[in-house]
């Protein structure tokens, strides 16, 4: 513990050497360190010279003689203590204002992680419109999304949900995005990258966690999306007036099952057709009454969005799920990825 700095103001030359005497143990194992002053101007000086000082014991001799120091001692303990307690306060709120800060920059470095630039491939954003938004519950969250080039003619998109919250969920977060994206690089078939992926994930798991993801690799030229949904919600495909769930392709969450042939599906979007990808943080938010928005109140708000842009569409959910919801705090990420054929 840190030495206790005590300031003894009195007239009396006596009280210096009783004050010694009876706290000699406490002096020589440093728990506490003693200054004198024989009036206020002198005190004045010590405290200067030692702005930390945290006890003053001032005329001491105006006590009952003879001054019973076995009392004196019994205060004195009892501030010790408290100025202890007071201490241990001070460093647990440092620390914990450092923790807030490091979590605040991890969180930042999240979100730079993942794409932030839109349109993310101008020489096709004639042809398809893409916008994305990660929104975390905490400082860090464990949903992401992703969208990188395969090739010239196509683009893969990922979104997915980590299991829990918090540091460990944003630290496997970022374990299966590099994953994902260094092996969906080399492969056209959603199931190959998920096979892959998971093969991986399981074989560098952590504390059983796993990850729910939606894989899709859309073609540029024709539209065909070959995807792969492992665990995670369906998506809406939006065409004209009518909105379907995407149910194909079912399949378990990666990174809890090794040997897992993961099975992919098929679907054509047409121009005009929006693609929605999500994460059930969007679908679960929930009111103070513990209602959540659910997939009926959601579809309504993407039927009535259904002809606004990838960012609109966004902006048109997060709307509608504040309006749901009011003052309630988030209690999941929300993540949200929109792709459009032109």
């Amino acid at each position: 513990m840190d030495t206790i700095k005590i300031l003894c103001v009195d007239d009396e030359e006596s009280i210096e050497s009783q004050m010694r005497q009876f706290f000699r143990r406490k002096i020589r194992t440093s728990e506490c360190e003693f200054f004198y002053a024989r009036n206020g101007v002198e005190a004045q000086d010590v405290l200067n010279s030692n702005p930390d000082i945290d006890i003053i014991l001032s005329d001491i001799n105006m006590l009952p003689k003879p001054i019973d120091m076995e009392d004196l001692g019994v205060t004195v303990e009892k501030a010790i203590s408290q100025i202890h307690y007071i201490h241990e306060s001070q460093k647990e709120h440092t620390q914990l204002e450092s923790l807030k800060k490091d979590l605040s920059v991890a969180g930042e470095i999240q979100q730079y992680i993942l794409p932030r630039e839109f349109p993310p491939f101008p020489d096709v954003s004639d042809q398809l419109d893409i916008y994305a938004s990660m929104e975390a519950a905490k400082d860090v969250g464990g949903d992401f999304y992703d969208f990188f080039r395969v090739d010239d003619d196509h683009i893969a998109f990922v979104i997915a949900d980590v299991c829990g919250k918090g540091i460990p969920a944003a630290l496997y977060m970022t374990m299966s995005r590099t994953i994902i994206r260094s092996k969906g690089i080399y492969c056209l078939s959603a199931a190959e990258c998920m096979n892959e992926a998971n093969r991986q994930l399981v074989a560098n798991s952590i504390d059983c966690m796993f990850v729910t993801v939606f894989y899709a690799i859309y073609n540029i030229r024709t539209g065909v999306v070959n995807y792969c949904n492992a665990g995670h919600n369906p998506p809406y495909l939006l065409h004209g007036a009518d909105s379907t769930m995407v149910r194909g392709s079912k399949n378990p969450m990666l990174g809890s099952f090794d040997g897992l042939q993961y099975k992919e599906g098929t679907l054509q979007m047409e121009p005009g057709d929006t693609l929605v990808m999500y994460t059930d943080g969007v679908t679960e938010a929930m009111k103070a009454s513990h209602e959540e928005l659910g997939p009926e109140r959601f579809e309504q708000i993407l039927q009535n969005a259904r002809d606004m842009d990838s960012q609109e569409i966004v902006k048109a959910v997060k709307t509608g799920i504040a309006d749901f919801v009011g003052d309630t705090r988030k209690s999941d990420d929300m993540t949200m990825l929109v792709i459009k054929r032109k």
